[in-house]
Order: C-alpha cells, then sequence, then structure tokens
C-alpha cells in the first residue's frame, strides 16, 4: 500500500520574562529557564520538531526571536508566559509572524503556601498576569491570538491535552502547506455546487492545483506488469472481504475480471500519484464506452480507497473542496471519508450516511467488502466497488461550502456512529445519529448553505476544526440542535 510520507510540524516556542525582575531576584532566572525546558520536554512528547527561540527579556532579545522565527517558518508558535512580561515584548512578534501564536500559561504550582509565599514565588507563578494585556495588543494590531492554554506546568491534563491539540493542528497546516491537489475531468454534469476556483482553493488552503489528465493515469496503467498486478490482487485480499451477494440485483460477488481490472488499476495510481507527488485527487469522468479513460474510472475506487488509508485524498465528482476536507481529517488522524446523506430512518431516529466511490478504509468497524456493481447508478460504468460502515462511537463531519461572495466556509458537526444493518450497495452507510434527532440536525446543517458532500471521521473534533478554520481565516459553524 502506498504510504504518503508524513511532514513533521514545526513548533517555535520562546519565554517572555521582564527583564528587571532578574537583577531583583538572583534566584529566580534560574528557575524560569528550568521550568522553560520543563515545559519544551512535555511539548516534545508529541510528534513534532520543537525550535526553541529561547527568552525575550528586552527589544534587542525580542528583535532577535522574530528573526528566527521567519528564518524557520513554523507551523505553529508557543509563547511561554513564564513570569509577567511587557507587551511590548510581544507586539514585534504579533505583528510580524504569519504562523499562529498560541499562549501558554502554565504556572508551576496549582497554589501558593501562603504561610511562605514571597513575591518571588509570585513571580515564579504570575504566568497568567500579562495574558490580558498581550491580547488586547494584538487586538490593537489588527492580529489574533490563536489561543491561551491556562493551567498548571506539572500533571495538568488538560493543559497536555490542548498542548497536544496544537500540535496537531500544526500537522494540518504543515501537511496542507505546498500540498499538491490535483483535478482531472470535469465536475458531474448539473451539480453546480461542485464547482470551485482553483485559485481561490490555493488562496484559502495554500496548496498547489495541478490540472492532470487521465492519458496521464493511462500511461502509467500501460507500465503495469503482470506479476505487479498479482501482488495487488494479494494486497487486496488480504484488506478486504468478497462475500456471495445479498437482495440487491444491481450488485453480485466480485468477479476474478473485476478485481484484476482493480489491481492493476490501482498499481497504475500508486505510480501516478508517486509520479505527480500528489497529496490529493478529485476527478470525475465518464470517457467512452469500451475505451481506456472508462477502463479507469470503472476500476479506480478500489486503489483510491487504498491510496486514502496511506494519505492521499482521493475523492470522486469533481468534488476539490470535500478532498481537502478530507485530507485535513486524516492530517489529524481522524479518517476522512467520502460522505452524503442517504435515506432517513425516522423509526430508528437515525439518517444513512455515505457514498460510492473510494472511503478511509482505517476508520471502518470490520474489514470493507467488496462487490461487483452490474450498474453504477447514476453513471455510466460497471465494476468493483467498496461497502463499509464507520466504527462505531463519536464520529464529525466536515463540509466545506463557498458563499455568494467567494469565500470559503467549514460547516461541521458532531454525531454518533451505530451498529446495525445497511443495505447491502457496494457502497458505504453508516447509522449516524444526532442530538435531540437526526431530523433536526440535517435540517440545521442544510440551512448552513453546505456543499451536496462532506468529510466523515471519527471521535468529537468539532472544536479543533473550527480552531483550524479561525487560524486558517475562514468563516466556521458548528451545527447543533
Amino acid at each position: 500500500m502506498h504510504k504518503k510520507t508524513k511532514k513533521i510540524p514545526r513548533i517555535g516556542f520562546f519565554a517572555v520574562a521582564h527583564g528587571k525582575y532578574f537583577s531583583q531576584f538572583e534566584n529566580l532566572c534560574g528557575k524560569l529557564h528550568k521550568y522553560h525546558d520543563d515545559l519544551a520536554a512535555l511539548i516534545k512528547e508529541n510528534e513534532i520538531e520543537l525550535i526553541d527561540y529561547g527568552f525575550a527579556v528586552d527589544y534587542d532579545s525580542t528583535v532577535g526571536i522574530l528573526n528566527k522565527i521567519q528564518s524557520t517558518n513554523p507551523d505553529v508558535v508557543f509563547c511561554n508566559m513564564v513570569t509577567y512580561a511587557t507587551s511590548s515584548l510581544f507586539a514585534p512578534i504579533i505583528r510580524n509572524v504569519s504562523a499562529p501564536v498560541v499562549l501558554l500559561a502554565l504556572q508551576p504550582l496549582p497554589g501558593m503556601d501562603y504561610t511562605y509565599a514571597s513575591t518571588e514565588m509570585q513571580l515564579e507563578n504570575d504566568n497568567v498576569c500579562s495574558v490580558p494585556e498581550f491580547i488586547g495588543v494584538a487586538e490593537r494590531l489588527g492580529k489574533r491570538v490563536a489561543d491561551v492554554v491556562i493551567g498548571t506546568l506539572y500533571d495538568d491534563g488538560e493543559a497536555k491535552k490542548e498542548i497536544a491539540e496544537w500540535c496537531g493542528i500544526a500537522r494540518v497546516l504543515s501537511g496542507l502547506k505546498n500540498a499538491r491537489f490535483a483535478l482531472i475531468g470535469h465536475v458531474l454534469e448539473a451539480m453546480y455546487d461542485m464547482h470551485a476556483d482553483p485559485t481561490a482553493v490555493s488562496a484559502a488552503f495554500g496548496i498547489h492545483v495541478p490540472l492532470l489528465e487521465m492519458e496521464d493515469i493511462i500511461r502509467c496503467r500501460e507500465r503495469v506488469s503482470e506479476n505487479e498486478t498479482a501482488a495487488m490482487i494479494e494486497q487486496i485480499k488480504k484488506e478486504f472481504d468478497m462475500p456471495d451477494p445479498k437482495n440487491d440485483p444491481v450488485t453480485s460477488k466480485l468477479t476474478d475480471e473485476d478485481l484484476a481490472s482493480a489491481a492493476k488499476t490501482a498499481a497504475a495510481l500508486e505510480a501516478f500519484v508517486a509520479e505527480h507527488n500528489l497529496d490529493g485527487l478529485a476527478y470525475y469522468y465518464e470517457g467512452l464506452e469500451g475505451s481506456e479513460h472508462r477502463k479507469i474510472i470503472e476500476s479506480i475506487i478500489v486503489g483510491n480507497s487504498l491510496l486514502i488509508a496511506g494519505g492521499v485524498a482521493m475523492c470522486g465528482e469533481y468534488d476539490i473542496k470535500t478532498c481537502v476536507a478530507m485530507k485535513i481529517m486524516d492530517l489529524f488522524g481522524i479518517g476522512g471519508s467520502f460522505a452524503e446523506f442517504h435515506p432517513f430512518d425516522f423509526n430508528g431516529n437515525f439518517i444513512l450516511m455515505g457514498h460510492d466511490g473510494p472511503h478511509h478504509i482505517k476508520i471502518a468497524d470490520s474489514k470493507p467488502i467488496l462487490r461487483s456493481l452490474k450498474k453504477f447508478h447514476g453513471k455510466p460504468g460497471s465494476g468493483a466497488s467498496v461497502e463499509f460502515k464507520l466504527r462505531e462511537g463519536p464520529i464529525t463531519i466536515l463540509g466545506i461550502t463557498q458563499k455568494y461572495d467567494g469565500k470559503f466556509k467549514f460547516v461541521i458537526g458532531e454525531g454518533y456512529s451505530k451498529k446495525g444493518d445497511i443495505p447491502p450497495t457496494g457502497n458505504t452507510n453508516t447509522r449516524a445519529f444526532f442530538e435531540p434527532n437526526a431530523r433536526d440536525f440535517v435540517k440545521k446543517w442544510v440551512m448552513e448553505g453546505p456543499t451536496h458532500h462532506y468529510a466523515l471521521g471519527v471521535g468529537h473534533h468539532a472544536g479543533t476544526l473550527n480552531k483550524i478554520a479561525g487560524v486558517l481565516n475562514i468563516e466556521s459553524v458548528i451545527v447543533k440542535t
């Protein structure tokens, strides 16, 4: 299985302190540096590269740190509020740094022993003192502090969770930076909501959108050997179940012909993705019956599902907006499967969510199923298709849409996947439950003007996705009932 090489996010880290304290309290400097080193060790527990710029204690040291930040280009910057500091030490940085800046106000003691409390002890624990001042000066400069983490430096699970969340956000930002999301083909005829200007996508997400051709895949497929196809067949057999058909007359047991064709195309897609260094692909193509173009489109679903599991977002119907949403979820480690709303079950108070085409098989509740479809409903062709449902538990959905002014908007929701029968149609379906009921949730969702599709992931992460939207300067709404 092709696996996209993971980029290690880069975290910038510096501390601020009122420099005059150090000449007044001889032990304070050493203690604050120890606390800074301890916080650095805590941050490094996440899969990140930490760049420690040291202490800003006066104007010259602040400018030095700013120059280092600009030269190292971190994905997120942590400002360690080790004690009180004047906002003059922060203003040059927040004014000139493009990465999101998060204030960390983590005091060493959960509470001072007031019997022995001293001015020096208070200064050691004055981490939150200048937080209002820093955020206030950022507002006056027309800038924004991305977040503040408040708590204790030691044994604070909530603070560690918030720091880990921002390390995850850094992973998303790093993964999007200069990523390549290709387009092939055209929008499914008449789906106006699928259209997106590649330049607008590039401007909003910092990605490049190469426009490729079906012939690029055809050339890769022509080079696939019989041995490569055989090896891919064995891999597919390990990843998927291939049961007998059920009641849907459109489906049948996966045929040897469809399996071989899917395997050959899967091998071609791995070569194609590597050749063009792709992080994502949104496609829709029909092609003449019997043509090489049609053969690829009929057999593309299995290989694309394997690629999604390997970190390359693959999305049908030319929906690059949802392709980006899928990639954001994957970078954060929560999946990201292509989905839309299917029929309600008003008796059971849930709605089915899924789609035809490729899906993120790593978040399936069991081994995904391959079936042969005699027809792809609403589209030309036939062939192997993927069927599964998400594993049981909390789920998050992320839609990326465009408004009248052309700007993008995140539409986010949280619900639950629960076990139960799904239609054996060769397509993905998940029983999705929302509080207090699916009807009210879906009504509020659609009234936000979403795109037809969305990305479907595991866990509850609406708050994190909302923060990512804020960092990208994109409007966001969390749909609640």
